[in-house]
């Protein structure tokens, strides 16, 4: 090798490149690591050597080189190159490979201002050295290459303009329960702050990106997803929007529900003028979300709703079409459209659906959620009478467009209102869910703002986080994870502030939880069973009755030591219904499985001392967070054993857990025949999960004549989903083409940069 080359170190003072200190380094990196080569790495980085290389561009170099050695057959080059990786950041941030004592860490950040001054009020010296001591920056050597470029990119404190980073991991995940603990009492935090500490640390709880990004810093909003509701007055829209500009910056994804603004032509102050429809405020809503960056972390993203009866749907439907112009078009907003049983019973009869403005048909609007008695009632005489205007159209045609633009564009969403709001921890007359959010898995009542101050108003805010179902061995460990994670976020929901006052009291009023799963796939693997043969029903039903169960049980517990939430009276659970009383029995006929915990006993406790929180369970896409614990995306089945993930940080490789062992056992997306028995494993999910799923319907035309999906197709998915009582339907996806089954497929980092991506 020509060691002839100078390397500029970081004091600008220029020397030999050292090969034998590079050789350590790598040699150190590779160590108990199968079927990797030093060599081979070295050999790699050595041909992109320039002289007056500085060391930084070496490290680098010799990272990308280890990245770009991952493949099937070596797959743990991908924690070679991540040990790299830990081993530049942590020079980048402290100068040397080992971190500082914590507490003069936390000191120098506070003083910096990047780090929440109140850290040092509430923790003395001598209980940093004691979370110290059981610290563990060890840990950081777990991390596979992709997820350290996601703590890189995302996570870590950093000056997002020079690049310079602050911190490395074990301080987020420490300082997070520090943070999230800190009002807890002196005997007994410490305690809890370990033990959050080592299950996040160790990936069996995972943390969503405004936590992991935010927590332990001056920035104190951290709920993932915001859903904001307007009115059909030009004040209720235009709080709207500010609403909507206030929390995009701060990291959140937007669900925006537009459905109540009338139809174009409406008659507006008796006549005088006539309006301009739904198109020119969902205009107004796209500006607003795409107006803030949220502090280089992500861009604002958003999904907006409207009913499938709404006068314009015609127009609405196409919004996001490529076709047309820019006049007719909004195609920077994803769209949830809304269903419900009165919809599919017309398009199952052939029949007509009729098309009104919500202004024309009074208490119609309202009843969609609320009473669907009632709707049913007020459609039909709605229709019978001649002084509304209207517009009947077949009702298959009308299905058939929502779903080719469903299939065009992969974004255009599915809430089945009514199942929203039977199989609802809430109850519909007092607090009707309308909406989800950019994901599709929170279900939580708002009510439209009059103006930005309006303390009636109703902003809704979900905290996520979730279960690693492949770090769990038995089902019963979940009580242990159950009580800190509905401990941690409780205690979030109180620590950060809030923009808004309709955001504020809504949230201190409900304390709503999303706690999810990643994982699903690997957790399958695992124990042999499959996504499409109804091998996986009884075990997944175990599973999700256990995550249901234990996190009602924690939330129960907390609910008599702090008290039950100040509106626990507007849930279903104070009247004592519970998941397991209210969701659709067509499940039955797939999962026969017994439930195995005591449930009689816990709903005579929840009736007797209440819920601390309204909503325990989401399941939400997870695309980064899953990344960070080298695990497969929430409930979806990897669409290779490679996955090559596109995000804001480059193309990342990340190898399926334990690949070489259970390469036979995974169900990759493109070898599942169809829908149908993923559609009934979320079926069986939605039976104990209280608000809903972020689940996705998959189509590879290869398997169809013509390489096209038959509308027959699409349709029956979408019936499948509604008889098996999914709230909502997320991503379309249609294979690209190719023609390996097991090949990587460069997959978006999902959500859009949207928050509730955990």
């Amino acid at each position: 090798m020509n060691s002839a080359l100078f390397v500029t170190k970081r004091d600008g003072r220029q020397e030999p490149i050292d090969l034998e200190k590079i050789h350590k380094v790598v040699d150190w990196a590779a160590e108990g690591l199968d079927n990797v080569s030093v060599s081979e790495v070295e050999l790699k980085a050595h041909l992109q050597f320039f002289d007056g290389i500085t060391t930084s561009e070496i490290h680098e170099t010799l990272i990308k080189a280890a990245a770009d050695l991952i493949s099937e057959d070596t797959p743990d080059y991908q924690y070679l190159a991540a040990r790299l990786n830990i081993f530049h950041l942590r020079k980048k941030a402290y100068g040397k490979f080992e971190p500082p004592k914590l507490f003069d860490h936390v000191q120098q950040m506070v003083a910096s201002n990047r780090y929440d001054s109140d850290l040092l009020k509430d923790y003395t010296a001598e209980e940093f050295a004691e979370i110290d001591a059981f610290l563990d920056h060890t840990r950081d050597m777990n991390f596979s290459y992709a997820a350290v470029k996601q703590l890189e990119g995302k996570y870590l404190v950093q000056n997002r303009v020079s690049g310079e980073i602050y911190e490395s991991a074990q301080f987020l995940y420490v300082l997070i329960a520090a943070c999230l603990f800190a009002q807890y009492d002196k005997e007994r935090r410490l305690d809890f702050i370990k033990r959050f500490y080592d299950a996040v640390s160790t990936f069996k709880i995972s943390l969503p990106t405004p936590i992991m990004a935010g927590v332990r810093t001056p920035t104190r909003q951290f709920s993932s997803c915001v859903l904001i509701e307007a009115g059909d007055s030009l004040d209720s829209i235009n709080a709207a929007s500010s609403a909507i500009v206030k929390y995009v910056s701060q990291r959140a994804g937007i669900g925006i529900n537009g459905g109540r603004i009338r139809a174009l032509g409406s008659p507006i102050r008796g006549g005088e003028a006539f309006h301009t429809g739904c198109i020119p405020f969902y205009k107004h809503f796209q500006t607003a979300v795409k107006s803030c960056s949220q502090g280089g972390v992500r861009g604002g993203a958003a999904t907006l709703f409207y009913p499938l009866w709404h006068l314009e749907v015609e127009s609405l439907l196409v919004l996001k079409n490529n076709r047309g112009v820019e006049e007719n078009r909004v195609r920077h907003l994803d769209y949830g459209v809304q269903l419900n049983k009165l919809m599919y019973g017309r398009l199952i009869k052939g029949q007509d659906i009729t098309l009104f403005s919500p202004s024309d048909v009074p208490g119609l609007y309202d009843a969609f959620f609320a009473d669907q008695e009632e709707f049913d009632r007020l459609y039909v005489q709605y229709e019978q009478d001649p002084s509304i205007r209207k517009t009947t159209v077949k009702a298959v045609d009308l299905f058939s467009t929502l779903m080719q633009e469903r299939a065009g564009t992969g974004r255009i969403y599915i809430q089945n209102v009514d199942h929203c709001n039977t199989h609802s921890p809430f109850n519909p007359q007092l607090a009707p869910v309308r909406q989800s959010n950019l994901c599709l898995e929170i279900a939580l009542p708002t009510k439209p703002l009059q103006d930005v101050n309006d303390e009636n108003g109703e902003i809704a805010l979900c905290t996520l986080a979730a279960f690693n179902l492949g770090k769990v061995d038995n089902l019963d460990e979940l009580e242990e994870l159950s009580d800190l994670v509905v401990r941690a976020l409780d205690s979030l929901l109180s620590y950060q502030d809030y923009p808004m006052i309709a955001a504020q009291k809504a949230s201190l009023n409900r304390r709503t939880l999303g706690v999810g799963v990643i994982n699903y796939a690997y957790f399958l693997a695992k124990n042999g069973v499959k996504y499409s043969d109804g091998s996986a029903n009884g075990l997944t039903h175990r599973a999700f009755e256990a995550i249901q169960y234990y996190l009602l049980r924690a939330s129960n517990k907390l609910a008599q030591e702090q008290g039950p939430c100040e509106a626990f009276s507007e849930t279903t659970y104070s009247q004592g219904i519970l998941p397991i009383d209210t969701y659709k029995k067509d499940v039955d006929q797939f999962c026969n499985e017994p439930l195995v915990y005591d449930w009689e006993a816990l709903r005579a406790d929840i009736k007797a001392t209440g819920l601390r929180n309204s909503t325990l369970t989401a399941l939400m896409p997870s695309e980064t967070s899953s990344q960070i614990s080298n695990a497969t995306n929430g409930i979806e089945p990897p669409r290779g054993y490679i996955s090559v993930k596109q995000s804001k940080d480059g193309i990342l490789k990340q190898v399926v857990p334990e690949f070489d062992k259970l390469r036979n056992n995974y169900e990759l997306l493109w070898q599942i025949p169809n829908n149908q028995g993923y559609l009934q494993l979320v079926g069986i999910m939605q039976k104990f999960v209280d608000q809903a799923i972020s689940a996705n319907t998959n189509y590879d035309p290869s398997r169809f004549e013509g390489n096209k999906v038959p509308m027959q197709v699409l349709l029956k998915d979408l019936l499948s989903a509604y008889k098996n009582g999914l709230k909502t339907l997320y991503y379309h996806n249609t294979r690209d083409g190719m023609s390996d089954p097991q090949a990587p497929e460069i997959e978006d980092d999902g959500c859009e940069g949207g928050a509730c991506k955990i």
